[in-house]
């Protein structure tokens, strides 16, 4: 019988996690010769790069490299592909932008901090509650405000062009105060399946607005002093309910329990967190992420005697809190402000992956009373070993600049800590402000043998991937879950246990019970989606917030399938249904028959003279009609070269048939360097934006489209299908996307998008 779960490097467990390296994390020259040999190559770049800051750096790199090997600590992505290299990127993953300024140079002055950190590979949160409301004066001008969500609108579109480290477009939460005028505003911004794409949205939801709501008293809709509106307490918390029911968002964050609970909250007042939750920031505050693999640690795994490693646990957990601290010394900053604000108080999040595959080889279900509490004994480990190893880090390096011993001592966190701990915090310190989070490990999971993600249940126990081959021909395997493939390496094809449970066998309150579990011990907060059935009704899923609230959890996000971000949960695609009538494979264009029918419609870009007349036909094949051509024209003759080419390639796209939807996607996606314009009252980035919003909307008018939120593209209505299979995933193309961590996550290629 193993003792413990089988080794994984350098071996890599399947082709897709050695496909994951390779494109994501494997360092490469300018023109793609590989410098990484094998993982362990990349784990030995990691280890040196990260020894760096030490006095006597070849102390400490072995130390650092066993970690790390067996996929026990999982470094955050950002630093997996950027440590040891020369390339200009931040090993942070994510910030929180500076306050917004309620004038139109502060405004655009933001807008560039946050393009700037973008581009260097880390997402963004801000909060927009300081920006004045709709239809307020503005002095000077003699016109009203147009709002926040107008300002979101351009942030989204800068968003869209910037394409972050390693391939992946920016990220960016957006959070507005529930007693701000245009909250209902915000609430209901994502039922726009077009707008907002780039975004996370969330209610900084307050004590006092919680007590209203018990008792159903009025809630006033302030700003600058001025009552702009008054409501119920529930109407709006309601409201609320029923946008997040409905489209998935915006999530709520219990933002005065956040404060309240603070180490920091003598230095510093939150009101924005990192695009997926799990780090609430301060202005220009960023968020350094990590994870121990507890599925790395269990012993006598699917026995009576199965446990985890608890000294083992508590020794990895310090030798990360080493490495990560030296981060903060190694990394690069897109900003000033962002550096000073994190070598200031030298802020961490060390989490976990692989809790629910844990919890199943120690015979425990998810969510049971048994998984919670073993949850919070085995986070409670980490706790103390992280704050322990921290103080003993303040008597050698000192604690960090911001240090106050009365205030940290006296912070709900460390009150809960071990005397053992608390005392050594008393005599030493603490190195670093903050320590524990649990974040998105999607991508990193998989790279690690697919284990469960964060403290997510096990998604599915196996799926059919297909894996990308050199040759360019895709095959295709069975993943499994990294404690379904060891219990079937151990028990053949018996039958899985039936405590090791999926997300479609839990409640919404187990959920709950398991992320408050974990709450308790980490300082910062967690990236959890609560995954909701369908069919549940809404009396029922407002409980779910009102169970989170009441659990002391700091903020709660759900997903529901619904109309407009469609079937995301997804277990394993239904490769024999039958293709839809109106899908016509790529090497089969269309002929065009001697008559066709169509729209026209006419732009007025307000930086050009002349019109542009778009022109769009349709053919209708099954009984749906599709577009089959398109022209654009323009007295303009600057526009004459691009306007053809664009009517013959987006012709030629039209006509080899299939889902076109990606030509509005990226048409959309287009952002002018010299600046976009407000058109209908709403920023679009550039003129063929705009001309990507029209054929938008005649698709949608023909009934070829229908919304789904993920970016802008759209899933093709077929009439003949009970249900359309979900969204696809924007870089494969497959319908395997699922939410996890509040990350729609693709279980064919690996994608993952939190934006």
């Amino acid at each position: 019988m193993p003792d413990t779960a089988r080794p994984m490097s350098p071996t890599f467990a399947a082709p897709i996690a050695e496909q994951i390296w390779d494109m994501k994390y494997r360092l490469k020259t300018a023109d793609g010769t590989p410098l990484d040999a094998d993982m362990d190559a990349t784990w030995d770049r990691i280890a040196r790069a990260l020894t760096v800051p030490e006095g006597d750096p070849a102390t400490w790199e072995p130390s650092f490299r066993a970690a790390l090997q067996d996929f026990r600590f999982l470094p955050a992505g950002r630093i997996v592909a950027g440590a040891g290299t020369d390339r200009s990127v931040t090993l942070f993953n994510c910030f929180v932008m500076g306050t917004i300024e309620d004038s139109m140079s502060g405004i655009f002055t933001a807008l560039r901090e946050a393009a700037l950190t973008l581009q260097q590979g880390g997402g963004i949160g801000y909060d927009f509650s300081t920006i004045r409301p709709k239809g307020a004066g503005v002095t000077g001008v003699a016109a009203d405000a147009s709002g926040p969500l107008s300002f979101m609108d351009v942030w989204d579109a800068m968003c869209r062009t910037i394409m972050s480290a390693g391939s992946r477009r920016g990220a960016m939460m957006a959070t507005l105060r529930c007693d701000h005028p245009d909250v209902l505003d915000f609430v209901a911004a994502k039922s726009d399946p077009a707008r907002l794409r780039m975004f996370n949205l969330s209610v900084l939801v307050t004590d006092p607005f919680m007590d209203a709501v018990a008792a159903d008293a009025d809630w006033p809709l302030v700003f600058g002093g001025t009552t702009y509106r008054t409501l119920r307490a529930r109407d709006l918390w309601d409201a609320i309910m029923q946008a997040t029911y409905e489209y998935a968002e915006p999530g709520v964050i219990f933002i005065d329990r956040i404060n309240a609970a603070n180490n920091l909250s003598y230095a510093e007042t939150i009101a924005a967190t990192n695009p997926c939750g799990e780090q609430p920031l301060p202005p220009y505050g960023a968020c350094l992420l990590g994870s121990v693999n507890l599925a790395r640690l269990v012993r006598d795994p699917f026995t009576d005697d199965a446990r985890l490693d608890l000294e083992e646990l508590a020794d990895l957990t310090g030798t990360a809190i080493r490495m990560m601290d030296n981060v903060v010394d190694a990394s690069r900053f897109p900003l000033p402000a962002q550096a000073d604000e994190a070598r200031a108080k030298r802020r961490i999040g060390l989490g976990v992956t692989g809790l629910a595959d844990a919890l199943a080889m120690c015979g425990l279900r998810y969510g049971a009373s048994d998984a919670v509490a073993a949850t919070g004994d085995w986070l409670e480990v980490i706790a103390n070993a992280a704050y322990a190893t921290s103080a003993r880090l303040a008597k050698e390096k000192g604690a960090f600049p911001l240090y106050d011993r009365e205030a940290i001592l006296a912070a709900p966190m460390v009150q809960r800590l071990s005397d053992d701990t608390r005392a050594l915090i008393a005599e030493h310190g603490l190195r670093n402000a903050l320590l524990t989070s649990i974040a998105p490990t999607g991508t990193i999971s998989l790279l690690a043998g697919n284990v469960s993600s964060g403290i997510e249940p096990i998604f599915a126990h196996e799926y059919t991937r297909k894996v990308l081959q050199p040759d360019g021909t895709r095959t295709e395997e069975t993943v499994q879950d990294y404690a379904v493939a060891l219990w079937r390496e151990m028990r053949g094809d018996a039958p899985l246990p039936d405590h090791m449970v999926r997300v479609a066998d839990l409640t919404p309150a187990d959920h709950v019970a398991m992320q408050a579990a974990a709450q308790k011990w980490i300082d910062s907060s967690i990236s959890k989606t609560i995954n909701v059935p369908a069919g549940i009704d809404f009396a029922a899923f407002k409980d779910v917030y009102l169970q989170a609230w009441a659990q002391g959890c700091k903020g709660c996000t759900t997903y529901r399938p619904n109309a407009v971000t469609g079937s995301v949960l997804s277990e394993e695609p239904n490769e024999s249904a039958p293709v839809p009538a109106t899908t016509i494979t790529f090497a089969d264009p269309l002929d065009r028959p001697a008559r066709l029918t169509g729209e026209t419609y006419k732009i007025k870009w307000p930086q050009s003279e002349h019109a542009l007349y778009i022109t769009i036909n349709d053919i209708t094949l099954n009984g749906q009609r599709r577009p089959f051509e398109i022209f654009v024209n323009s007295k303009n003759m600057e526009h004459f070269a691009w306007t053809v080419a664009l009517t013959r390639m987006i012709s030629a796209v039209f006509r080899r048939g299939g889902d076109v939807s990606f030509v509005v996607e990226e048409l959309k996606a287009v952002f002018d360097p010299r600046g976009g314009a407000w058109v209908q009252g709403k920023y679009v980035p550039s003129i063929l934006a705009a001309i990507g919003g029209v054929i938008e909307r005649h698709m949608v008018a023909t009934g070829f489209l229908k919304g789904e939120g993920l970016g802008l593209k759209a899933d093709p209505v077929d009439p003949s299908a009970a249900q359309a299979p979900g969204p696809a995933c924007p870089n494969c193309g497959s319908f395997d996307l699922h939410m996890v961590e509040g990350c729609a996550t693709c279980g064919n290629c690996g994608y993952s998008r939190c934006g």
